[in-house]
This record gives structure tokens, C-alpha cells and sequence, in this order.
């Protein structure tokens, strides 16, 4: 934007208000009668400077006409053009005026019990009390884990507020710290309100709808929340007339509608989940310059994954499920500032810090471990994704226009999709129409925990990677693996459910930490990179792996030993890890893969299998002392 455009945007912005009294003994408890500083006139705005100190500047903001209705427009530049000639200065006056913003007198109060009482600015407010935001009070966090864990009934409504609130923490904290980096109002808004709408675009029961679902009936269809969720804030933003409500608070559209998309989603020319985000030798994103780039690793970091999304589903996930949360997000915001790496400027931290932050990636694998990636909670999952696409093609939802979408066609039109929560659960599992049956009968038997049988898990060796080209295949591999002695029934490939899971740090292979830099408090503008010998011994060597859990949809206990040896079999066949009860549900196989029976020179078990008479497993008897390795 130009000086003369600059000008003439904040001229329109106050009315003329020519003739009032600025010194009117009333005029101060006036002021603080107009709850919102937009309604002030000029007078008002010049005594609000008077009461802040910086009564020097009245004539100007008189002569210029700025009412309150142009503050939330001025920048740094602004003011230099207007005649506020020394850096000092003006800095002041940005200081004062995004105060009032950061803290305004109509702001609600939230009481959460993670982060206790968070203010929520009305401009969040307006947009939390719209259709498409409270869609997200009837979408479960953890999706099938409500099933396992009893606590774990918070929803993604409350998690995107705690968002939205860390985000305000930290983009605060920096511009506190660091007045250089000229943080403006409008970056803080932006930032928040990209921390509160990045999780619109979920689907019922959360990542089961993008993980699972969707795949399944939209085959070949590259598809995530994140898309929905950028196509949802814009159906948010204009079918309940938000553009001027922004505008009002200072926003310039489209550039800052822009900026924040591409915090939830990355730039327009990188596909979400695909590879490393582009390289800054040509800045890819247009909401903010690359000077400013440290502000896309607010709320989703793709650089190193360290984000204020994650610090509050680790918070609220483990206060919900019960585990304990070994990551002090508090210490990361009280340590975060932003140092020039290169030609970037990035978030950085305190070198001592690099042991806490193996710890927050420690407690999201032990999240994966006992709740995300359940064995009951994958069935469970399983088991809905199965019912709901057996009833997508008779489940009608009406979109714009009267049109109407299955579940799998809603994401197509926003206003469809607002109406697709985690209530399609009781819609399939209380309905009487005929064709619903089979997927009525599938939730049933949920509800009565009737559900698949585990057969077991497993792990490729080392260095092996089951390709997802591979997965469709895997369930006719156990089936073609007969075990050595015969079995009483014969299963089919469709009576198995084979669920591969990836665990890691969020970078695949990679160490995360290796992405971080770090300071020294000798040297606060100097960063340096810690590698994990510098840390522990004790920390992991790898940070990637598959595991391979089996389920069988027969419940009967004839075919489930069946099943049992056919995963056995198969475990040997594929040179894959012992299954822990290999030696309980298989005793006459697990012999036949030697390696799976080397025991440890330093066991007392005295009756561990290697010290069985050699007859006793060549007659296949079934041994009486503990099996267990």
C-alpha cells in the first residue's frame, strides 16, 4: 500500500468531529463509558493519549482526524509518514494502541481446565458463536477412544479455544520480548484465529473420518482435514457476514485471510503431508513476509513440529485420559524468542531446554502407544468405519440449494458438511430403514462390546517397511499361511482385519530435535544445533517403526485359535518379531523359527523353552511350565 492510499484509508476511517472540548473534565470517564475503543471520536482518542503520557502528540492525531475507528489500521509506517520521526516514538504509540487491543474491556472469559481463565477477544468470540464453530462441541477428540478410556469425552471445540489461547501466549511473549521484530495487532489476531479454526475441517469421530473413511469411498481421492478445514473458514467467514467484522477490527482482507490459511494448512504450492515444506530460497507463502516467517511455526511448526496445537492436545489428552504429561509448554513460552538463522528468522530456544523437548515427543509416543493406537480403540474405529460406509449410499444430507450428500459427498459443499458430526453414530444405530441394517447391526454390537477379536501384534525386522501399496495384500498372506498342523476351520481373507500403524516422532525417520536451534545465554542472538549424543545415551537410536495388529471378525473360540496360528504362521513366513503370546496360542510353532528362542544368558528362568527335552516339542506336547520370554 502506498503513502497516498495509507493516508486516505485512515482519513476515511474517522469521522469529522470538529468542536469538542478536549480538556472537558468529563471527557476521561467518558472514555471508559465506550467499552469498544472503535467508537471513540478524535477528543477521545486524544485523551486516551493524555492519560498514557504522550499528550505531544494530540495536535497531531486532531489534525490528522483519527478517531478510534483508525487505530487498529496504524502501523510504524503510518506514523512515520504522518511526522512521528524518531523509531522511539512510534513504538510507543503502536505499543499503546495494540494494548487496547490485546486487552479489550468487552473480551469473555473462558473457563477451561487446562489453561484455567483465558480471555478470548470478541473477534474470536463472534466467530466461536457461529454454526460451523460449534459443530465442532459433537466431534469427538479422540474418536474411538471414548470407547477404551471413559475420560476421553472432550471434544475438538474445546481443544481449537485452547488453541487459539497458546497461540495469543506465545506470538505475545515474542513480541514482548523482542520489539524489533514489529509484531502488530493484526499479526497477533491472526495468528489466534488460525489456532482457533485449524481443526474445522474434521469429520466425524476425527481421524477416523480422513484416515479411514474417506479413503475408502472417495478411492484415489487425496483428501484431509486440513483441506475441509481452510474451505470451511471460508464458508464460516462469508455465510455469516464476518469480512466487515474483520475490517473493523483492523484486518486487511484478502491479504490476512490469506495468512491465515496458510498457517493451518502451509502455502498454497505445498500439499499437506507431502514431503518437507518448501525450502526459503523463493518464499512460498504471501500472507506475511519471509521477514516474519517466524510466525507460520506458531500453530502448525512444519519445520520442526514443535506448535502450540500439539502443546495443548498433549495437555488435554493426558489430563483427559489419565497419563502424565512430561512437556512444560509454560517453560518453552517463558525461553521462546526468535533468532536470524541463514535468511530466516525462526523460533528458538534455550539450550537446556533440549531434554525437554525430547520429552514432549516421548509423551506423544506414549500417547500413540496406550491411547491413540489402542488395540481396543483401532477395533472400535475399525468397526464404525465399516458401518458407516455400508450406510453412506442411504444417508442423505442437505447441502446449498436443497441438494443433497451422502457423507462421503459432504465434503464437497460446506454447508452439508456442517451438519456431519459424530451424531451419525445414533442416527445409523436408531434408525429403522431396512437397508440400514447390517450397518445398525455393526454399532449395535459395539454398544454391547460384541466386538472383533484380537489375534495378536507384530513388528517387520529392522530396517523393513511394509509399503501402503502392500496393505490391501495383507490379509490374503494370513490366510495363505497354513500352519504345519492342521486347524479346525477354514477362514477367508475377508475375516481379517490387518491394521498397520507407524509410529515416530512426527518426521518419520527423522529426529526432530535435529530441526531445532538452539541459544546460549551467553549469546541470545547465536544459535547453535545439539545433537542427541550431546543429551543421553539413553535416548532412542531409531525413531521410526511399524506395528502390524490383527483382528479377526470371526468371535468364535474355534476360529479364533485358527486365526491365532494362521498369524503365527505368517509372523514366521515374513521373518516378522515374535508375537508376545506366540508361545501360549502356538506352541507348536514358535519352535520352528529358531531365532525366535534364543534365550538371555542372564535368564534364571529355569523352565524357559530351551531347556525342554527336544522330545517333549517334537511330539508337539503342549509344555505346562511358563512360556512367556
Amino acid at each position: 500500500m502506498n503513502r497516498g492510499e495509507s493516508r486516505k484509508r485512515l482519513r476515511s476511517s474517522s469521522p469529522d468531529t470538529e468542536g469538542a472540548d478536549s480538556r472537558s473534565p468529563e471527557r476521561g470517564n467518558l472514555l471508559f463509558k465506550k467499552s469498544n475503543y472503535l467508537e471513540w471520536d478524535v477528543e477521545d482518542v486524544c485523551s486516551f493519549l493524555r492519560m498514557q503520557g504522550l499528550e505531544k502528540f494530540e495536535q497531531l492525531f486532531r489534525g490528522e482526524k483519527l478517531s478510534g475507528a483508525a487505530l487498529p489500521y496504524l502501523t510504524e509506517l503510518d506514523l512515520e509518514q504522518l511526522g512521528v520521526s524518531t523509531l522511539g516514538d512510534r513504538l510507543k504509540l503502536i505499543n499503546c494502541i495494540d494494548a487496547l487491543w490485546q486487552s479489550p474491556i468487552d473480551a469473555k472469559v473462558f473457563n477451561d481446565p487446562i489453561h484455567g481463565h483465558i480471555e478470548m477477544h470478541p473477534l474470536l468470540v463472534r466467530i466461536i458463536d457461529t454454526p460451523q464453530f460449534q459443530r465442532l462441541r459433537f466431534i469427538k477428540q479422540l474418536g474411538g477412544t471414548y470407547f477404551v478410556y471413559p475420560g476421553a469425552s472432550h471434544n475438538r471445540f474445546e481443544h481449537s479455544i485452547g488453541v487459539a489461547h497458546l497461540a495469543g501466549q506465545l506470538v505475545k511473549a515474542l513480541s514482548s520480548r523482542q520489539p524489533e521484530l514489529r509484531i502488530n495487532h493484526r499479526d497477533i489476531l491472526c495468528v489466534q484465529i488460525a489456532g482457533l479454526c485449524h481443526d474445522l475441517g474434521h469429520g466425524p469421530f476425527s481421524h477416523m473420518f480422513d484416515g479411514k473413511f474417506i479413503p475408502l469411498t472417495r478411492k484415489g481421492l487425496k483428501w484431509k482435514h486440513e483441506d475441509a478445514s481452510l474451505t470451511m473458514f471460508e464458508h464460516l467467514i462469508s455465510s455469516n457476514t464476518l469480512e466487515r467484522v474483520l475490517q473493523s477490527y483492523g484486518l486487511v482482507l484478502p491479504e490476512d485471510l490469506e495468512f491465515i490459511k496458510e498457517q493451518i494448512r502451509g502455502p498454497a504450492t505445498w500439499s499437506h503431508g507431502e514431503g518437507d515444506p518448501p525450502k526459503a530460497s523463493v518464499w512460498p507463502y504471501k500472507g506475511r513476509p519471509q521477514k516474519k516467517g517466524f510466525l507460520y511455526e506458531i500453530v502448525a511448526n512444519k519445520r520442526t513440529g514443535i506448535d502450540v496445537d500439539k502443546w495443548d492436545y498433549l495437555a488435554r489428552d493426558c489430563h483427559h485420559l489419565g497419563i502424565r504429561n512430561n512437556f512444560d509448554f509454560e517453560r518453552f513460552l517463558k525461553f521462546a524468542r526468535v533468532c536470524e538463522v541463514g535468511k530466516m528468522k525462526v523460533i528458538c530456544t534455550r539450550d537446556k531446554e533440549v531434554g525437554d523437548l525430547y520429552n514432549m515427543f516421548h509423551t506423544r509416543n506414549t500417547l500413540h502407544r496406550r491411547a491413540y493406537q489402542h488395540r481396543v480403540g483401532n477395533i472400535v474405529g475399525c468397526m464404525i468405519t465399516e458401518a458407516m460406509v455400508l450406510a453412506d449410499p442411504h444417508i442423505r444430507i442437505s447441502g446449498a440449494g436443497g441438494k443433497l450428500y451422502t457423507m462421503s459427498t459432504a465434503i464437497d459443499d460446506m454447508e452439508a458438511y456442517t451438519k456431519l458430526t459424530d451424531s451419525i453414530f445414533e442416527q445409523i444405530l436408531h434408525s429403522s430403514e431396512p437397508e440400514l441394517r447390517e450397518a445398525r447391526d455393526i454399532l449395535n454390537n459395539i454398544i454391547c462390546r460384541r466386538l472383533y477379536k484380537w489375534i495378536g501384534q507384530t513388528q517387520p525386522a529392522a530396517e523393513t517397511i511394509i509399503q501402503q501399496e502392500e496393505f490391501d495384500e495383507l490379509a490374503d498372506q494370513v490366510v495363505a499361511a497354513v500352519p504345519s498342523t492342521p486347524v479346525e476351520v477354514q477362514l477367508h481373507a475377508e475375516d481379517f482385519i490387518v491394521n498397520v500403524v507407524r509410529m515416530d516422532y512426527g518426521m518419520a525417520e527423522k529426529d526432530p530435535i535435529n530441526k531445532v536451534r538452539f541459544y546460549c545465554k551467553n549469546n541470545p542472538n547465536w544459535t547453535i544445533k545439539i545433537r542427541k549424543d550431546q543429551v543421553s545415551q539413553l535416548l532412542p537410536e531409531r525413531f521410526t517403526e511399524q506395528l502390524i495388529q490383527v483382528y479377526c471378525k470371526k468371535t468364535d473360540e474355534k476360529s479364533v485359535q485358527a486365526a491365532r496360528k494362521h498369524f503365527v504362521q505368517w509372523c514366521i513366513n515374513r521373518n516378522f518379531t515374535k508375537p508376545r503370546d506366540g508361545d501360549v496360542v502356538a506352541p507348536e510353532l514358535t519352535p520352528l523359527k529358531p531365532d525366535w528362542n534364543n534365550t538371555d544368558s542372564d535368564s534364571d528362568d529355569s523352565n524357559s523353552r530351551d531347556e525342554l527335552p527336544s522330545h517333549h516339542l517334537a511330539n508337539n506336547h503342549r509344555p505346562k511350565a511358563k512360556l512367556f520370554e
